[in-house]
This record gives structure tokens, sequence and C-alpha cells, in this order.
């Protein structure tokens, strides 16, 4: 059980080692790893050095492991003599401060390379640029040889030579050169060429140095006379197809038409020459024009050096000259593909002449790959620079996530979009976001996906959470402006959202909004129904004043009823009485009506506001960033204050005015004066029925001032006017009768 004491601080409801120091760093190796908050991350897509990430993933598979960072922390240990120097993040080690190492020599070599011997320290400047430590080296453990590696001009020109058939590599010291596999890719073509060449003896070249010419004239025609030969065997065999043989006449009539010449490809198609049983091949005359110049060629390069002068060749002639070239066409069948022929026959002999130069050249590759533990020594002087400057930072991306929750840009914040009136300042790059939205939907988060332009042709594709504000207005196709972590603008359009509560104020709202929306929504839908009854009556009306003179008179509607009449009464006195005794609920609550209130407006977003609270505690960073390639060991949540803060809302600056008249506004009704009065008549009502008796002194109360007035003007009192009320209205005897 390890010794060391930890420190753990709460962010995002988990526990979180704290790396309070150098020690803290060098301990992670006995730390438990269900501690961490995350075990992988990609090695790209992430706002961390390259270089750095391709250090710490030893087995090159792209992603970053707990195993490879325990790894880099204990080789860390051993280079470092004070591991504190990680949490400063400079990019410049001093020689006092490493241990004796191969490190410590390799430092030395490079400034030794530099020409900066006396050094005390050593920067990422220094190691970055590999061609100048390497300028003045004629060997550097690569295993690429330029052509300034061979002192022998002979090499020299042979290194020149691999270069230009097989391609060139770039070495160290920053020239081009050659490796292994092209050296000895060079010399092997060279060697099967001139086994091949060995093999072409007298029968190969019947015509010696002319044979390749005469075979390239033998080519042209072979098909052509072979097709000769095989008709007129045809037609021996048939005296039908002589005609057929030589075209039908329709195909010489179409031909007729047509302005011919030599070279065209209908010539070409008609028989080498006339077809008959027995004849012989002219070599001169008679011949179809098309292949006059070839056929010439043929009597000039082969026949004549093979069989003698010929006018005229017999189908026994022609099997010769096939047999004598057989062999060398079979030679040619047999030529290696090599890149090497480039270079011509003369440049070939003389390599050939100078075959110690592969011995040669095979002994510089492996002069130069005995200095590559030096070298290695070279690279580990970068690989550890680059840790003392981002090791701490990718600590704390990865055991913790003290950058995010510290609001210091972690590692995947690919920047800030602005939409909507809102900064988000979290945002993933993502490569693929309908796979991507598949495992974020579990984040419980309002993400709104976007594809990013830049005026170069520069794509990407960003996730954004908002984490405050409201969802009415982020709709697909609505534009922003995201910034990436290096300041670079791009164009943002949003593709896609995963719609989820956004804020518990959101929430409070969302009823009325509802409200809002359906009242709009049958509104619209009256309004249209009334203007299609509009239209609908017009059309009656129109198509009754064209018939106006047909039309028979409209008789005199009926007198209303007196139980109509009484109906309609009893309903205005119901909805009276029901008015009244709300308004009697309501003013009777006293001190107690704000309380009523706001009862009466938990009642309506209560449900509202408790659904998104506990939607809003389920927010998780962890499938955001597991659906990136990342291995999130722990829950990462994101509460409503951090969510708050990871989205800046509009404000006015301080100190700014703002004028509030708008020469634009609309043109209103004065509802607040329509108000005012309604409330002034509801108070009159509700002090005149007594309801505000309670609360307001004896000389102020309806009763004791209404009393006053009745005794003193000697005026009937409300009762006493009701009663002569249904004096009046009562029914007299000889009306029962």
């Amino acid at each position: 059980m390890s010794a060391h004491r930890w420190k753990f601080f709460l962010a995002g409801g988990v526990d979180q080692v704290a790396l309070r120091d150098g020690k803290d760093i060098v301990a992670l190796g006995s730390l438990d790893q269900k501690l961490w908050v995350a075990l992988a991350m990609p090695t790209r897509g992430v706002e961390l050095d390259p270089k750095t990430l391709d250090h710490l993933d030893t087995d090159k598979d792209a992603r970053i492991r707990a195993p490879e960072i325990v790894a880099a922390v204990e080789w860390i240990r051993d280079t470092l003599k004070n591991p504190d120097d990680l949490l400063h993040g400079r990019d410049v080690v001093e020689l006092a401060e490493l241990k004796d190492t191969p490190v410590l020599t390799g430092a030395r070599r490079i400034l030794d390379n530099l020409g900066k011997k006396d050094a005390t320290s050593i920067s990422l400047a220094d190691v970055s640029d590999t061609a100048k430590i390497f300028a003045a080296t004629q060997f550097n453990g690569d295993g690429i040889i330029p052509d300034e590696s061979a002192d022998n001009l002979v090499i020299r020109a042979i290194l020149a030579d691999i270069r230009l058939t097989h391609g060139e590599v770039l070495d160290r010291s920053g020239k081009m050169g050659v490796d292994q596999p092209r050296i000895d890719a060079f010399f092997t073509e060279v060697t099967n060429l001139n086994a091949w060449k060995l093999k072409a003896d007298a029968t190969v070249l019947p015509l010696g140095e002319a044979t390749p010419a005469a075979a390239e004239a033998f080519a042209i025609v072979k098909a052509k006379v072979d097709d000769w030969f095989t008709r007129c065997k045809l037609a021996a065999l048939d005296v039908r197809a002589s005609a057929a043989m030589n075209g039908s006449e329709v195909d010489l009539e179409i031909l007729a038409q047509k302005e011919l010449s030599a070279t065209q490809a209908d010539v070409a198609r008609l028989p080498l020459a006339h077809v008959e049983a027995g004849a012989l091949l002219p070599l001169g005359d008679k011949l179809n024009p098309y292949w006059s110049a070839a056929m010439a060629k043929l009597a000039e390069l082969v026949v004549e050096p093979l069989l003698g002068k010929k006018t005229q060749l017999s189908d026994g002639d022609w099997t010769a000259i096939k047999a004598k070239l057989a062999p060398y066409e079979a030679w040619m069948a047999e030529k290696p593909v090599v890149l090497v022929e480039k270079l011509g026959v003369d440049r070939l002999q003389v390599v050939l002449e100078h075959a110690w130069a592969k011995t040669d050249i095979d002994a510089l590759v492996v002069k130069d790959l005995a200095l590559e533990g030096e070298n290695a020594e070279i690279q580990s002087v970068e690989k550890l620079i680059l840790f003392q400057r981002d090791l701490y930072r990718v600590l704390n991306n990865f055991v913790n996530f003290a950058d995010f929750y510290g609001r210091k840009g972690a590692a995947f914040q690919a920047g800030v979009l602005f939409l909507d009136g809102r900064s988000c300042h979290l945002v993933v790059q993502v490569a693929d976001a309908a796979k991507h939205a598949t495992l974020a939907l579990m984040a419980s988060a309002y993400l709104a996906y976007c594809d990013c332009t830049r005026p170069n042709g520069e794509k990407m594709t960003i996730a954004a959470a908002f984490t405050d504000g409201d969802s009415d207005h982020l709709l697909v196709g609505r534009n922003g402006i995201f910034y990436d972590r290096k300041g670079r603008d791009w164009d943002a359009t949003i593709t896609k959202v995963i719609a989820n509560p956004i804020s518990v104020r959101e929430a409070f709202w969302s009823p009325y909004k509802k409200l809002a929306r359906l009242i709009e929504q049958q509104v619209g839908k009256r309004a249209a129904a009334a203007d299609a009854e509009s239209n609908t009556k017009l059309a009656t009306v129109a198509a009754a004043t064209a018939t106006a003179d047909k039309t028979p008179p409209v008789k005199p509607p009926k007198k209303i009823d007196v139980g109509t009449v009484a109906a309609i009464g009893v309903a205005v006195g119901g909805i009276g009485a029901f008015a009244s005794g709300i308004l009697g609920a309501f003013f009777g609550l006293g001190l107690w009506m704000p309380i009523g209130v706001g009862a009466v407006l938990m009642l309506i977003s209560g449900p509202s506001m408790l659904l998104a609270w506990l939607k809003l505690r389920q927010r998780n960073l962890g499938p955001i960033l597991d659906a990136n390639g990342w291995a999130i060991n722990g829950r990462a949540k994101i509460n409503v204050p951090f969510g708050a803060a990871l989205t800046d809302m509009a404000k006015l600056p301080a100190g700014s005015t703002r004028a509030l008249s708008d020469p634009f506004a609309e043109k209103t009704r004065p509802w607040m004066v329509y108000l005012l009065l309604v409330l002034l008549i509801v108070g009159g009502v509700a002090w005149y029925v007594g309801k505000l008796d309670r609360w307001l002194p004896e000389k102020a109360r309806s009763t004791s001032v209404l009393k006053h007035h009745t005794e003193a003007g000697k005026e009937p009192s409300l009762k006493d006017a009701a009663e002569a009320l249904k004096a009046t209205t009562a029914p007299k005897a000889e009306d029962k009768k």
C-alpha cells in the first residue's frame, strides 16, 4: 500500500486527485486508476502539441493509455533531479537539473554540434531543427545516405543514379539521400537486366543488332498478314467464300460514297490485298493503300535480310519468317520490368563494371546505423523538454480535469462558438456528427452540431453545449462564428441539435410559451376559418344579389322568446357570481396575497421546473468525450452553476448607458393605464362590498362611510333599494290570474 499522502478536490461530483507538486506526479503509479478521471485519450483532435503526444504514445496506436502515462512519469523521475520543474511548463532545461543519464550526454552532444559547448541549458528551439544539429555530421544514425556521405566519386555518382531511378528520402541533416531498400532494389534490377541481356544469342538475334527494328516492323503487320493468308485458305476451301472474303458489295458501295484517304480506319479494315485461292502476297503494288508503307518496311527490314529480295510472299515464306523471329519475341516477353533502364545502356554498363560499389554503399549504411544509439539520445532530449513543458498539462486533462473545472481551457475544448447572443465554451471537434450524437445523447446536455468552414476551403465539424439561456431560436440552419484555440475564425452553421433542458429559468417560462404558441395556433386557425366563412357569405350574398328578382321575399325574424332573455340573464349572473367569488377569494388572502400569486405560478411552472432540475442533475461530460475516443473513468458532471459559467450571455459593458426611446417602436395601446383603471375599479368594488374593511381604520371602512352618508342625506340604503326593485318587478295578483 502506498505511503504517499494524496489530496483530493471535489469537482463535477467526483473526487479528483490534486497534483500539488512533483512528488504527487512521480507517485502516480501507486494511485488506484479507478480514481483517475480518464483512462485513455486520442492523440489528435485535442489542443496539445502532437509531438508531445507522439512521445507519450509508445505503441503508436494513436491513443494514450494510463500505463503510458505512468511510464512517462517514471522516465521523468529517472531523468530529472527535481520533478517540481514540471509544474512551471518551461521549454528550457538546465543541464544541472539532469541526472547522469544518456539524456545528459545527448544534450551535450547537441550543444556541441550547434557550437554551444559552454552552454548551461538547452531549449526546445535547440533540438527542434535537426538539420542544424546534423549539418556538420557525415553520419547521424537514421540509415539514410546522402551523396556527400561518400568520399569516392564513383560511389557518389551511383548514389545519384539510385535517387534518380528509385526516389529519395530526407536525411536528418536536411539533405536528400537513399536508404537500404532503395539500394537493394537498384542493384537487384541492374543484375536481373544484365542476366536477361546475356540470353540474347544468335538464335534470339538472327539479324544481330538489326533484329529489334526488324521485329518491330514485323509486329506491326503480323496480324494483318495472318488475316490475308487465312482468307486465301478459306477461298480455296469454298469458291463461294472468295467474294465474301474480299468484302461485300454493300460495304464497298457505302465506302465509295465517302471522301476517302489512305489513312482512314474504314480503308484499314479492308483485306491486305485481293483474296483468291493459292494467291501470293504482293510486297509492292496491288496492296491496300493503308498498309503499303508498313509492308514496304517489312520487305526492307525483314524479308530481304532473311529470305533475300522478293516481290511476293508465299504462305511458306511467311511461316519461315515467323519461325526465325519467334525466339526474339519469347526473349522480349521475359524482359524484366525495371526502373534502371532509364539510365541507358552506357550508364548501366558503368555500374556493372563497378560491382564492388554495392558492398561499399552497404558499408556506409551500416556505419550510419551504428550511430543510431547516439541519435536516440538526442531524440530523448527533445522528449524531455516537451515533457517538462507539457506533461503537467496532460495530467490535468487526464488524471484529473483541473483545467476544465478551473476554466483554464481543457485540452478537449476546441474553441468558442458565438451564436444566438451567447458564447459557448464547451465545444469539441468531432469527426462524424451522426456517430458522435448516438453516444452523446446520454450526456443530457443541449448540443448543437455545426459544420465549420474557412475561406481557404478548410472544413471541420464541432459539437457545442448550450448550458445557459433558452433554446427558442437554436434551429438547424442558423449561422454563427467559431473561434478555434489559435484565434482563427470559422463560419459555423447548425446542422443537428440534441434537445435537452438548458436551465431552470427556461423551464419556468416554458408552460407560458407553450400556451402562447397554442393560442397563436388556435387564433390562426380561427382567423383562417373566419376568413373562409366570410368568403362563403360574400359569395352567397353575391349570388342572392344576382338573382334578387327571382328570390322569394324573406320572412321577418321571429321575436326573441322571454325564456331566452331569462336564460341569458341567468348566465350573465352566473359569470358575475364566479368572478365575484374569484375576486373575493383573491382579496380575502390579505397579506398572504403575494404568496397566493406565487403558489399559482408554481402550480403552473413547477412540474416543468422539477423535470428540468432532475435532467440538469444528470448532465455529464463523459459521453461527449467518450464519443470522441476518450475513456472517461468517472462522472464529470456539469451542474447548473458550472454550466452557467460555460455559456456567457450577452450583457451590456459596465459603465455603458442605454437610450430607452426607440424611434421605430410599434405604436401600442396604453395597457398600463387600462390595467390601473381596472385595478382601481376592482379595488373600489371590493371596498364597497366591505372586503377591505379588516385592513382599514374605522373611519375609512365602507360600512362606516356608507352608513354615515345614508343617515345624513336620508338616502335609501342598498338593502332598501333592492327591496324596492323587487317590489316593482314582482307580478301582480291579477297578472297571476
